[in-house]
């Protein structure tokens, strides 16, 4: 026995040794207790000569593994082997061994061609044959020693087991053996892998140094190198590839230097890359820019023809639904996505048509794989490496309820270590991604509602939630759909009473929002600086250029989306060029990415979105690289209104290592009758 100064001595002197009095009853109550389970214990203490007492090794092992939680009750120290240290159970997974020793291994395709897999038995960190398995224990019961570890033996689930090995083994596709070779783990079990099959897989996996073409006519920074070194090892191995910089860090130069070197390494087949109408011309400004020597082709327009003789098609989202078959009977080598949350949603017939382009390898290309729900980033990663992340259905129950609902952070690991060597995400806030990016500066500034707002405000909620009481009980949609119709009015009116009335009375005098912005833009033109006002609504954007006139006697720019190409790259180049140009107004879903705005060092968000994301790629316009100032960003709020309550939420909800994970305003829809009159009714002063 152990006494307290951490001195072992014999039992038999304990008990015979009169210095040894006042620990012996304590002691022999413990041993009363242990002799549950081991009777010869007793035995023991009769023994006058305490000689050691020997149990049966059959018998033994079931009833060690019975007293051992009393054991650690108890405290005792046990002097035993590691291997009756616990007990194991059994399970069935797969080892995966080269088959084929003489092929060289250049990319992974290469690698899945000599992979062979079979079953095998788990036993705690061991690794044996079934037959072996199955012929060791036939004749076993209870827990018994199999290879040099003790096992549980359950016989139904030994009948389970063996029913199961005699199976064949599952037939992996592609993405399958990459998963696994990345995970080291089916369905949630280790797996055994070869240790040269190891590392052949963190040899595929591991980005070697590339030369920059000598055609590119620019210098890239260190961490853009980087990201091109990722893209072409990431092409060269033929997997697909996420490049989810922050906005404004420069990814298209990455990828146009990616498609220089396959043209210096003499690639036949050409990369379409499709983008959003408003960025055609931003795109072909620049490869002329940094890659001149490539040949560029647009093919959009009413009047298009398919370029011929080409490096690089250029085209838009909406051409792939209406040309579809005519694009794939080009042998593309790249399909590049530009801002690829416009496949976000893998139930649109937008996403179905891109995801049925043919292409050797894709690429995607966002500053926001994930804006509202992790969903979104299984519908990318489903167009760049089909199966990876397994169904829809699959990935929910697997990924996404675990990382968004029940904030599991080990689930959070394995999704990051399996999607890792696919995805690159760099952030501007990072200063050893890029030193000299000047500060971007959060300000919220607040505003109260004026007599004429606030009444409406009132009155909107009392009449719409009164329909809402009276008319929808039963009906779960339409309850939504008048309240989806209530948020819009309120932000209406939050942000102008001629946004909500839909009158001519622009009078920024009646709006809080407005007196506001006028106050900010005559600090900002007495400066002379240049400023973005960014609103959801194309009539607000109306009302803030009429206030601007009447007030500021000057004209200002406002991109929307019922412009033609031509008319939107005239005015971002009258912005960028014109000094005159102090203000530009844009829409939230036509100017909010791929834009180059970084003569404005203010933006000014009228009205919020509420999703951190989509703010963050309209801000981006501006705090990007070319940028020299620090810009200011302000953030309109409405005091007292539902818009502080919401903003609140936002700022306090701290989500997963930076994942955007969140139900967009559906879940206000989800509140009772009670519940939304309080939310959405005005505080109180």
């Amino acid at each position: 026995m152990q006494c307290k100064d951490g001195v072992i001595v014999p039992l038999k002197e304990i008990l015979t040794n009169d210095k040894y009095r006042e620990q012996r009853v304590d002691i022999l109550k413990s041993i009363s207790l242990i002799s549950n389970f081991i009777p010869e214990i007793d035995q023991f203490l009769l023994n006058e000569e305490a000689t050691p007492i020997f149990l049966k090794a059959e018998s033994f092992v079931d009833r060690w593994f019975e007293a051992m939680p009393l054991l650690d009750v108890l405290n005792i120290i046990l002097d035993i082997p590691d291997s009756l240290r616990s007990v194991n159970y059994p399970i069935l997974t797969l080892s995966m061994k080269r088959y084929s020793p003489d092929l060289v291994i250049d990319s992974f395709m290469d690698l899945v061609k000599i992979l062979e897999f079979k079953w095998q038995i788990k036993i705690g960190d061991k690794y044996v044959d079934p037959d072996f398995f199955f012929e060791d224990v036939r004749f076993k019961g209870g827990i018994a020693r199999v290879a040099e570890r003790y096992v549980s033996l359950i016989p139904r689930e030994i009948t389970r087991l063996y029913r199961a090995s005699r199976k064949d083994v599952p037939k992996f596709r592609i993405m399958d053996i990459l998963r696994l070779g990345i995970e080291g783990k089916h369905q949630g079990i280790k797996i055994n892998i070869e240790p040269e099959v190891l590392s052949m897989f963190n040899k595929v996996l591991q980005v070697e140094k590339q030369t920059v073409p000598t055609a590119l006519t620019g210098t890239l920074r260190e961490y853009q190198y980087r990201g091109f070194q990722w893209l072409h090892h990431n092409s060269q191995i033929g997997v697909g590839s996420i490049i989810a910089d922050d906005m404004g860090l420069g990814k298209t130069i990455q990828v146009i230097t990616l498609l220089l070197k396959d043209k210096e390494m003499n690639r036949k087949h050409p990369a379409l890359i499709v983008v959003p109408t408003s960025l055609i011309f931003n795109w072909e400004r620049e490869f002329q820019k940094f890659a001149p020597s490539m040949n560029i082709g647009v093919f959009h327009g009413t009047k298009r023809t398919m370029p011929v003789g080409k490096d690089v098609v250029l085209t838009s989202y909406g051409v792939i639904r209406r040309d579809l078959d005519k694009l794939n009977r080009e042998n593309w080598h790249y399909i590049i996505l530009d801002e690829a949350q416009n496949i976000k949603n893998h139930k649109t017939q937008q996403t179905r048509y891109i995801k049925q382009l043919q292409g050797v390898i894709r690429i995607a290309m966002t500053g926001t794989p994930v804006e509202n729900r992790l969903s979104e980033y299984w519908s990318i990663m489903d167009f760049l490496n089909s199966g990876l992340l397994g169904t829809p259905t699959s990935f929910q129950t697997e990924f996404a309820i675990p990382i968004e609902r029940e904030r599991n952070r080990d689930v959070l690991e394995q999704f990051l270590k399996i999607t890792g060597p696919f995805i690159l995400r760099r952030v501007k806030t990072d200063k050893s991604i890029i030193k000299d990016l000047p500060d971007k500066i959060m300000i919220n500034q607040y505003c109260s509602l004026t007599p004429k707002q606030e009444k409406l405000y009132n009155n909107v909620v009392h009449n719409i939630i009164d329909d809402i009481e009276n008319n929808y009980k039963g009906s779960t949609f339409q309850r939504k759909g008048s309240i989806f119709n209530l948020i819009i009015a309120l932000k209406q009116v939050c942000n102008h009473p001629a946004n909500y009335l839909k009158n001519d009375d622009h009078s920024y005098k009646i709006s809080g929002k407005a007196t506001m912005l006028v106050n900010l833009l005559e600090q900002i033109l007495e400066n002379n600086e240049k400023c973005l006002i960014f609103t959801q609504y194309k009539e607000m954007g109306f009302i803030i250029q009429s206030i601007i006139r009447e007030h500021f006697k000057m004209d200002s720019l406002f991109l929307h989306g019922g412009l033609s190409r031509k008319k939107r790259d005239t005015i971002v180049q009258d912005f960028q060029n014109n000094n005159k140009d102090k203000i530009f107004i844009l829409s939230l879903k036509a100017g909010g990415t791929g834009l180059n705005l970084t003569r404005a060092s203010h933006v000014i968000h009228y009205d919020l979105w509420w999703n951190p994301a989509v703010e963050n790629q309209a801000t981006d316009r501006a705090y990007r690289i070319g940028q020299n100032k620090n810009v200011n960003v302000h953030r309109f709020i409405t005091t007292g209104t539902f818009e502080e309550k919401i903003d609140r939420m936002l700022e306090s909800k701290k989500e997963l290592f930076n994942i955007s994970v969140k139900q967009g305003e559906s879940w206000i829809s989800d509140m009772s009758n009670e519940d939304l009159k309080e939310f959405l009714s005005l505080k109180k002063k």
